[in-house]
């Protein structure tokens, strides 16, 4: 698309007129409407709506366009949410009548003279059997999305329960019953469980229920507040205006309309002084209003005058000779980072940057190892694909941000980095980091898209401060999958060489990554964590298109790398003519995946496969296997402040839980060493005034919590000892794991803790035996280990309509010791489910001439439902990591890093055609089993 001609574009839907600066932050533009002229909302038309909403006689007073969902949520009833705005999700769902409907495309006018229950009206007086029972089986993660299904659950438990008593449902009979709703952490395999054992009439009655998740009861009974729930008094509305082309230089912006209009505040300028659009969905600017209703109306004012630019969208546009530099000054042009942490400083040539080889060991033997090979040994080598993924989490990028004077600001923030989000907005706004507050009482979902200050935060901070009234800014979906981040696609070339034995001799990777406008993207170094220390020839390079910035998603660089690689050594495999997997044992020297290799061996669904391409017919089945590596991440600055009350025990950290259960982690590790029940250890988290805590990403959590939660325990039993010998007299006292043991037995914990006053103790996490892997960077350190999984997965491909399905699915995993063993079967699940997605269905589109999103909605942009999974078994081995305190390493990012490569190499089993480009879409399966 090089040496196209520029075009005019222009928009109606922007606002201009003077431009002040003197309440913003330097650099950044914008415009408030002054308070003695602020022009109120002009009064539209409005209907009234008399309906019962659970069980209360209510009169609304409604726009003809107002959905039932914003009405009732207008109420302060919250616990239904706004996931898609296009009844794709389900997470709104309620009871009209009895009957299940989806709120956020119903008219609130259809609610007249009708009866409405939403979740909060279920569990009122007594929590009902599928609340019981999603609260028991962690049916759930974030939580998001578990209002509706449960709202969902329950007219299903009912129905079936009238017509089949207590006989329990077939789960391809839950699949469909809850075909209409998405979890995008992957829940799926608990929610069927716990359907089918409310149905059978197992969480009948109203008995002591303790669930494994300490904040269960909340999420099923919609009592979780997210940022989106969030509402303070006087709080604005924000929306921006995003940019419908995907290169173009903007000349006039012109907001003066938009500013006039009736109920707008304030407006603030988001473009760059070079005034340049480098992606389609790039924000122009923000408005607040009164209600979200005004601020839509007003960006339809904004006038837009640009010169619309050729776009490169893809990696061949971008490299083809003579075309325009995305950068022209490379790193100093200060592109987007894909990354969490710092961009190493890299070369560019044109719209490439790198390559990056620090990974490599001894490249040149590598290739002249692989090149002896072809002749003397095996090589197997291929060319494979990936595509963008996008994170989409079901809750929004939101923020929440108001003023206390110049210089406080409080922030309820989505996000997956409390404590580094209030250290990132106090530098960037000239604050004193004590001066702000992030709060994040419950997060719904974030896979690493929202682990970095984004823009949703700064439009919230501007607008607020130029308005002096808190501002709220949610993305809608469109907006979310657009911009709220993804998983850049690669282009990975991969050799593999042996020698006669059939050891590893060399290795080469060169990784091609295009996350868009953002560069830092790093694959090769999966493939030094993972078999022998073979010689290896390791690159990374960027190339930059004019697409929405990626950035870190579950397991960074790892879902593709894996593909590739574990592609490959499949393949080497079988063009030796050996067991796939006992390959892999050999090559492998990893303790904490030795175990894992005996299990799957035992796994008659391997031991029984036969060989490659046996089946035939239309409906051909399939066995591969892959194993995954992850690094053992913690964050050392790490601290649980742990002190006694009259009420019990108290925890505190300014962690967060995105649905990984960092809330039961600290409770569960805190009531082991008490001898307590979870439930009795008091939780507080999600606010950055509580001592350093991590971010939830990288599988750092659980590794950084543990130890510390370990330390502070012993510290306060050592003061509780020192009192019990105070109170009683005690001879001989010392701490041991049923209490104060003395020279007259042993006194419980509990008792010593009822006689406690209040005291005090601050936890860390004390640097492992081992030490590190790599000295700490950007906050987070890599220990001396891996985590480790082995995946084996069992597809069906349809020859005829070119669909693969996953029959059955089995995860081995090392990780040292399990704290919660069915919250981590839930992340292990999920991560499978994450994996089957970017396998087989998920893949951003772009308009390939405009470079507009194409795939806006969660009926286009497809990520997996309930029917689509098969069952899954999670194999837990709890040996190895002795030396780590806690004796665990994370597993979040491991358990999404094989299903793709398993999956494909299952196909390969079947059809004997190895795939190569992701995802596996029926074309091209269709096309790969003609070829």
């Amino acid at each position: 698309m090089t040496g196209s001609t520029t075009r005019r574009g222009f928009l109606r839907g922007g606002v201009g007129a003077a431009i002040v600066t003197g309440a913003c932050r330097p650099g950044v533009h914008g415009e408030v409407a002054p308070e003695s002229t602020a022009p109120q909302p002009t009064p539209r038309e409005r209907v009234g709506v008399e309906a019962a909403i659970n069980g209360e006689a209510r009169t609304l007073e409604v726009e003809p366009d107002t959905t039932a969902l914003e009405a009732v949520r207008g109420l302060g009833l919250t616990g239904s949410k706004h996931g898609c705005g296009h009844g794709a999700c389900g997470a709104c769902t309620m009871l009209l009548d009895d009957q299940p409907v989806v709120s956020c495309l119903l008219p609130a006018t259809a609610l007249h003279r009708r009866k409405l229950r939403t979740i909060e009206d279920l569990g009122r007086a007594a929590l009902h059997p599928v609340q019981r029972a999603f609260a028991a089986e962690d049916a759930l993660q974030c939580g998001y999305c578990t209002p509706g299904f449960v709202v969902e659950a329950t007219a299903f438990h009912d129905r079936w329960r009238a017509e089949h008593g207590t006989e329990e449902p077939a789960a391809d009979t839950v699949a469909a019953a809850l075909a209409g709703h998405l979890c995008r952490c992957g829940a799926y395999a608990s929610i069927v469980r716990a359907v089918q054992a409310a149905c059978s009439g197992k969480y009948d009655g109203t008995g002591p229920l303790r669930p494994p998740r300490i904040e269960a009861i909340e999420k099923v009974t919609g009592a979780a507040v997210y940022t989106v729930d969030v509402r303070v008094p006087g709080m604005l509305h924000a929306k921006a205006l995003h940019a419908p082309w995907a290169h173009a230089r903007l000349r006039r912006v012109d907001w003066s309309k938009a500013l006039a209009l009736p109920g707008v505040r304030g407006v603030i300028d988001l473009m760059p002084p070079t005034k340049l659009v480098r992606f389609a969905g790039q924000e122009i600017l923000a408005i607040a209003a009164v209600d979200e209703a005004t601020a839509v109306r007003a960006l339809g004012l904004v006038e837009l005058d640009a010169d619309v630019l050729p776009p490169l969208l893809t990696i061949e546009e971008s490299l083809a000779p003579g075309a325009a530099r995305i950068y022209p000054n490379g790193d100093r042009g200060k592109p987007s980072n894909a990354t969490e942490g710092p961009l190493l400083p890299e070369r560019w040539h044109g719209n490439r940057r790198g390559p990056f080889d620090l990974f490599s060991k001894r490249a040149d033997k590598a290739q002249r190892a692989i090149e002896e090979a072809r002749s003397v040994g095996t090589v197997a080598q291929g060319s494979f694909r990936t595509q963008v993924q996008c994170h989409t989490p079901l809750e929004p990028h939101a923020a929440v941000a108001a003023w206390d004077g110049p210089h406080r600001l409080t922030v309820y923030l989505s996000t997956q980095a409390v404590q580094a989000m209030g250290e990132d907005i106090a530098q960037r706004f000239g604050l004193r980091h004590e001066d702000v507050r992030i709060i994040a009482q419950h997060v719904g979902g974030g896979f690493g898209g929202k682990a970095t200050l984004t823009s949703e935060a700064t439009i919230a901070i501007e607008l607020a401060r130029i308005c002096g009234a808190p501002v709220r800014y949610a993305l809608d979906r469109r907006a979310e999958i657009m911009i709220g981040g993804n998983r850049p696609g690669a282009a990975i070339d991969v050799a593999v060489a042996t020698d006669r034995a059939g050891e590893m001799v060399g290795m080469s990777a060169k990784a091609t990554s295009t996350a868009g406008v953002a560069v830092g993207t790093i694959t090769s170094i999966m493939f030094r964590i993972i078999y022998p220390e073979a010689p290896r020839d390791l690159r990374d390079e960027d190339v930059v298109t004019h697409a929405p910035p990626g950035k870190p998603m579950r397991g960074p660089g790892g879902p593709p790398a894996f593909f590739a690689l574990e592609s490959t050594i499949d393949e080497l495999a079988y063009a030796r003519g050996e067991d796939p997997l006992v390959v892999r044992k050999r090559w492998d020297p990893n303790p904490a995946r030795k175990p894992l290799y005996a299990w799957a061996q035992a796994l008659p669904a391997w031991r029984d496969r036969g060989a490659a391409g046996d089946d035939k017919g239309r409906y051909r089945r399939g066995v591969g296997v892959a194993a995954g590596a992850w690094f053992a991440f913690v964050e050392p600055r790490s601290r649980v402040q742990l002190e006694t009350t009259p009420e019990g025990l108290v925890a505190s950290c300014s962690t967060q839980d995105i649905g990984n259960g960092s809330r039961t982690t600290i409770a569960s590790t805190i009531a082991a060493r008490f001898g307590l029940r979870a439930d009795e250890v008091f939780v507080r988290i999600g606010d950055s005034r509580y001592v350093h805590g991590p971010m939830a990403g990288g599988s750092r959590s659980t590794s950084s919590l543990v130890g510390t939660c370990d330390d502070a325990c012993t510290q306060l039993q050592d003061d509780l000892v020192e009192l019990a010998s105070r109170r009683w007299k005690l001879r001989g006292a010392k701490p041991v794991a049923e209490g104060v043991r003395h020279d007259k037995g042993v006194i419980p914990w509990r008792d010593v803790l009822r006689v406690a006053p209040p005291m005090l103790v601050v936890g860390r996490r004390h640097r492992d035996k081992g030490g590190y892997f790599l000295p700490p960077l950007a906050g987070i350190a890599p220990e001396d280990y891996v985590a480790s999984s082995l995946q084996v997965a069992q597809v069906e491909v349809d020859t005829r309509l070119g669909r693969v399905r996953v029959v059955e699915t089995w995860l081995g995993v090392g990780v040292g010791r399990i704290v919660s063993p069915v919250l981590a079967r839930s992340q292990a699940e999920g991560g499978v489910i994450q994996g089957i997605g970017y396998a087989l269905y998920e893949e951003r589109r772009l308009d390939p001439r405009a470079g507009f999103l194409l795939t806006a909605g969660l009926e286009d942009y497809r990520i997996p439902g309930i029917g689509d999974i098969g069952p899954i078994h999670v194999h837990f081995d709890e040996h190895g990591y002795e030396r780590v305190p806690g004796h665990n390493v994370g597993l979040g990012e491991l358990v999404t890093l094989t299903p793709a490569a398993a999956i494909a190499n299952a196909v390969y089993h079947a059809t004997k055609w190895r795939p190569r480009e992701l995802p596996l879409r029926p074309d091209r399966v269709l096309e790969g089993l003609r070829a």
